[in-house]
């Protein structure tokens, strides 16, 4: 009955949310703001401390849109840190077209900090994402590199000291669909080569995201939130805090493994006006993490 009754608070405090970031209103008034130098809003406090980890987008989240619609829409949901899709910064860009796309990204006040989901087929492939990401003053790859050339990625991240977080894709996914599958190529690898747990797939695939945070709490350098209808390979994309996944029981853990990165929403649902949503989601995860 208790889990109940904190799920009907969340969700008043994320339709609360949905609400002031989808009016008009919100983005008019955090243009105001624009300059002025503040905390960070997406590190709520929690009882008189900040938590360690900031909450972001994975720009795949609104693949539909073009990059100055998908800056705007993420300032309107208060999310100050992003990693680009390809989609809105391509692989192929010449170094002054990724920088122009850089500044337009810091002159919306946002953090790139990161760039992914980005394929490493080969050596080619592995060279470029670390060019790519270098010109845009990313901190963190969100790859998939093919096993064979993780030597390659470790040598890479020597010289470059760009991080790579690999990213499981679940049930479908042959290479890479859990943590621990990731964890048994790298785990002498250099420690800036790492998990993007994907939470949503890690329980499509049968495995508890908080266990699997919990055993490998040191190498974690992405989380991609989001929820799941089940939990299991039919499970569907759904709004955070109305699926199957304990996000509150997550966020705990992130909490006491001091998780230092960014936690981006990655909202798969609804690609044509996914915003209503990807604000429910924010809000849920604000409400909860104000519990912490």
């Amino acid at each position: 009955m208790k889990q109940n009754h904190n799920r009907r608070e969340f969700l008043q405090v994320a339709a609360g949310v949905a609400a002031l970031v989808t009016s008009p209103a919100w983005g008019a008034e955090r243009g105001k703001t624009k300059g002025r130098k503040k905390r960070s809003e997406s590190a709520v406090p929690a009882r008189g401390r900040a938590l360690p980890f900031e909450l972001g987008l994975a720009s795949y989240t609104l693949r539909k849109f073009d990059l100055a619609k998908t800056l705007e829409m993420t300032n309107r949901v208060g999310l100050r840190h992003i990693a680009l899709k390809d989609v809105h910064l391509a692989m192929d860009s010449t170094p002054e077209q990724i920088r122009a796309a850089a500044d337009q990204v810091k002159a919306a006040g946002i953090d790139l900090y990161g760039g992914g989901v980005i394929y490493m087929r080969d050596e080619a492939q592995v060279n470029r994402a670390f060019d790519y990401a270098k010109a845009a003053g990313m901190r963190v790859i969100i790859g998939v590199p093919v096993p064979e050339l993780l030597p390659l990625v470790d040598k890479k991240v020597k010289e470059y000291d760009i991080k790579v977080a690999i990213h499981n894709h679940g049930p479908g996914d042959k290479v890479y669909p859990v943590p621990a599958t990731i964890m048994e190529k790298i785990k002498d690898l250099d420690r800036r080569i790492g998990l993007c747990n994907d939470i949503g797939h890690t329980i499509r695939a049968g495995v508890d995201p908080v266990a699997s945070i919990l055993e490998f709490a040191d190498r974690h350098l992405d989380i991609h939130i989001k929820d799941v209808t089940a939990a299991d390979a039919k499970g569907g994309a759904t709004e955070v805090g109305r699926g199957v996944i304990d996000i509150p029981q997550v966020l705990r853990t992130l909490v006491k493994i001091n998780y230092t990165g960014i936690v981006s929403f990655e909202y798969e649902k609804s690609e044509n006006d996914p915003l209503p949503g990807l604000a429910e989601s924010v809000g849920y995860t604000r409400g909860v993490m104000a519990t912490l």
